[in-house]
């Protein structure tokens, strides 16, 4: 293992590395992201004189449906190429240099020494082409490869991201010098710190759009946490319930009612979450989810409702169809459309807080949803929902009904699907 030379800071070497540490501090603290810092840094490192042909950089997350961040610069296009990659380690990660440094800092683990970089000659009688990322470059013209591995905070906290995997090579026949890879490691950590405050920002945003919504998730994050906060607004409920979930849920074991739920709500959640609604809480079988008033009109953000509606439905006939197949039981799901005057924000306790919408309107919503079964509808929408919308086609007047907890008998229609 080739040990880091000590440096004098006031030679050049030093004064670039100086030079990159205050830029990567003040890029941390302008929470500038993870794209543009990892670009302004290769950039920085060629303007140094450093030959730079290819850089990685790749850290894990937490986040519902990726496993993590990568950014690739070349130097012939002068960019990044950013990109998301699952959960599971694949075959290109296992057989890499940076699994490899891993296992060895894991089988090294208590002599004081992680050993987490690394250099790898690709060309001449020392060449070491030890993975099939290293056969690549040398094939392409390659020289020399350096990995390192910055892990952040402590083992098994996520919160911050788990560490940043860098690489970097070069072409230039000789390959990296001393100097090149001096100024490399000595600065990486404070680039690491950088790049660790948008990853905190970025986990912290994700898992509250996750749990809250996409547009609560943002209020939240933005400041809007005070208990009691709330907005008065105009907007389109979507109340979804399953149809006979309590006596499916008694007579199913447990893994197969949160298979079906996940199918389920996933289906129901896609087409809305395409045209802007937001989904504020899943209630046991049932949802609830919001249109707010963004940049469009009433009558199109109910329309938008109403073909969401009618591709959930279809898409949910299709799962019914691949369940029934599979000798899977399957769901329906009754829903209600309406639109109303409603609060939103913060609710609860004062260690509790849910971003939630309250008002007559949520009620109604839910009443009207208990309307399907006996209706034979699958989805029924409110009088003022219908006249929101223009009166549009494919609503056909059912009546007036009663609501429970509502004073005055209400006009309801079922959407033809």
């Amino acid at each position: 293992m080739e040990k880091q030379r000590p440096i004098s800071y006031d030679g050049p070497l030093g004064r670039r590395i100086i030079e990159l540490h205050v830029w990567a501090v003040r890029q941390g603290l302008l929470a500038t992201t993870a794209e543009e810092l990892f670009d302004g840094f290769c950039r920085r490192l060629a303007d140094a004189g450093v030959p730079l042909w290819r850089s990685y950089a790749a850290m894990r997350t937490l986040h519902p449906q990726w496993g993590g961040y990568g950014y690739s610069w070349r130097r012939e296009l002068d960019a990044i190429e950013p990109q998301q990659f699952g959960r599971e380690h694949g075959p290109s990660w296992l057989q890499s240099p940076f699994a490899y440094l891993i296992g060895r800092a894991q089988t090294a683990a208590g002599d004081g020494n992680p050993w987490l970089h690394q250099r790898w000659r690709l060309s001449g009688p020392g060449a070491q082409l030890d993975f099939p990322v290293l056969e690549e470059l040398a094939a392409a013209g390659g020289s020399d490869y350096f990995a390192e591995i910055v892990r952040f905070g402590a083992e098994g906290d996520l919160s911050y991201g788990t560490g940043i995997a860098y690489s970097f090579a070069t072409d230039r026949p000789q390959g990296f010098s001393d100097d090149d890879l001096a100024l490399l490691q000595a600065v990486l950590p404070a680039l690491s710190l950088a790049m660790m405050t948008h990853a905190g920002h970025t986990i912290a945003a994700s898992l509250l759009a996750a749990y809250l919504g996409g547009d609560a998730g943002r209020r939240v994050h933005s400041g809007a946490i005070e208990r009691g906060s709330v907005e008065s607004m105009r907007a389109v409920l979507w109340f979804a319930d399953m149809r006979g979930f309590t006596a499916f849920a008694d007579a199913t074991p447990g893994h197969e009612v949160i298979e079906l739920l996940d199918e389920v709500f996933e289906v129901i959640t896609a087409p809305l979450r395409r045209r802007g609604g937001q989904v504020l809480k899943f209630m046991g079988d049932g949802m609830l989810a919001i249109f707010p008033p963004l940049e469009k009109t009433e009558f199109e953000i109910c329309h938008d409702a109403i073909d969401a509606a009618k591709e959930a439905m279809h898409r949910l006939d299709r799962l019914n169809r691949q369940r029934t197949e599979a000798s899977k039981p399957n769901s329906e799901v009754d829903l209600a459309l309406h639109i109303g005057e409603v609060l939103y924000g913060n609710i609860g306790a004062a260690d509790r807080l849910d971003f939630t919408v309250i008002g007559p309107a949520v009620n109604e919503a839910a009443r009207i949803e208990t309307l399907c079964e006996p209706l034979g509808r699958k989805v029924l929408v409110s009088a003022e929902f219908a006249l929101a919308a223009g009166n549009c086609t494919g609503l056909l007047p059912l009546g007036h009904h009663r609501l429970r907890g509502v004073r005055e008998p209400r006009a309801v229609y079922g959407l033809e699907l």
